[in-house]
């Protein structure tokens, strides 16, 4: 049985790479959720006025890789205590969002933030925003693997 997850951390891109490798990934795309806008572009996202943020969809087999580990993944490729940004990106389509896709989601990405502040990770408290799932809008198709297509690597932090 194969579970999906969604984040958003900033540029789509570097998330996406972030995960592409992991064992137990079977797919990710990138794309948009959360806003208003049907169908919309990444120009029209890039206006910061569709209310998107830019998020990577992922496909995973859970015996593989547990969701606490793509949760590990995810607070480790981004700044997740910036509020609608992520270094020199800003605008809301840039914000730090868990779009979780079950109840059983949703209560590990706060377990987890939780115990992250806890354990005072990082020198501010965690922003991440934890939301339903919507619609998953693809990006274009030149968004999608663009750094691997490049032969560039995602940041670590």
């Amino acid at each position: 049985m194969v579970e999906t997850a969604t984040f958003g951390g900033g540029c789509f891109w570097g998330v996406e790479e972030h995960f592409r490798m992991l064992p137990g990934v079977l797919e990710t795309s990138v794309g948009f959720m959360g806003g208003t806008t049907k169908n919309p572009t990444y120009k029209e996202v890039c206006t910061d006025k569709t209310g998107h943020a830019e998020v990577v969809h992922i496909i995973f087999d859970p015996e593989k890789v547990p969701y606490e580990i793509l949760l590990e993944k995810f607070f480790t490729c981004h700044n997740p205590t910036q509020v609608n940004r992520q270094e020199s990106d800003i605008g809301t389509q840039y914000r730090s969002v868990i779009f979780y896709h079950s109840d059983e989601q949703k209560n590990k990405a706060f377990k987890v933030i939780e115990d992250l502040n806890k354990q005072g990770m990082y020198r501010k408290k965690i922003a991440t925003a934890v939301e339903p799932a919507s619609i998953f809008y693809p990006a274009e198709e030149y968004h999608q693997k663009y750094l691997s297509k490049r032969g560039l690597k995602s940041c670590e932090l």
